[in-house]
């Protein structure tokens, strides 16, 4: 009688396993039918069709990228597209802004797409909280201090809102104090509709600088601490 060996079973044991697989494999769902790669996709619906989900500004480059075109070509078809609504005369529009490209409901039907989202809810900031956005705006990166000096009453609560809502970000620390910095974000540049920061209107000229505010603000106003609980200090929500 011949003895079997160990070895055999291991070696059937790994073919079956190679057998399950290879089955496996085959099983997989194949590429659909008719799929095309992006380079062959026709240009300006396969914009269309990526910038419906977007969350924020695309480049150009990086649709280029995606898409497997030069990033002038899509330059090119994004702006022409962007004519188009405007001639068609659509609800929306595809605008430059922040750098990247992005649609949007267009301004002349800002009043039904505001009933259908708010539906009654007002999400408005208040006036401290677009004084506050001004002064970071103009004068970033900041810290809270010198925000509330130039404001004259303490901006924390307030900042709080904005960075929650995020259309103020951290932007490092003081080198002098340690204070913590702040700046607009992309997001603020995209619900202003500016691409740049450059795009900001200009202070008017009988404005007086904002150092001398900030000197003739801090000379009569005490220090605030956002962690000190002393009733006297003055913040605004």
């Amino acid at each position: 009688m011949t003895e079997s060996t160990g070895t055999d079973e291991r070696s059937e044991g790994y073919e079956v396993q190679e057998a399950v697989a290879e089955t496996a494999h085959d099983r997989a769902d194949p590429e659909p039918a008719g799929a095309l790669e992006a380079a062959q996709l026709p240009l300006k619906p396969a914009l269309e069709a990526v910038l419906m989900v977007v969350d924020e500004p695309a480049t150009p480059e990086h649709l280029a990228k995606v898409l497997e075109r030069r990033p002038r070509e899509v330059s090119d078809a994004l702006r022409e597209l962007a004519d188009e609504y405007t001639t068609q005369g659509r609800g929306f529009e595809l605008r430059l802004v922040a750098g990247g490209w992005r649609f949007y409901t267009r301004g002349d039907y800002a009043d039904a797409v505001e009933r259908f989202v708010l539906d009654g809810q007002q999400a408005r900031l208040t006036q401290a909280a677009l004084e506050t956005l001004a002064v970071v705006a103009y004068r970033q990166p900041v810290s809270r201090s010198r925000v509330s000096a130039v404001r004259g009453v303490n901006c924390d609560g307030v900042m709080r809102t904005l960075l929650q809502r995020g259309l103020l970000e951290e932007a490092g620390t003081e080198p002098e104090t340690g204070a913590i910095l702040y700046r607009t974000t992309h997001y603020f540049l995209e619900r202003m509709g500016l691409r740049g920061l450059d795009e900001l209107p200009e202070l008017a000229p009988f404005l007086p600088e904002a150092e001398a505010v900030e000197g003739e603000t801090q000379e009569g106003m005490p220090s605030f601490d956002v962690d000190d609980p002393s009733p006297d200090s003055q913040t605004e929500h």
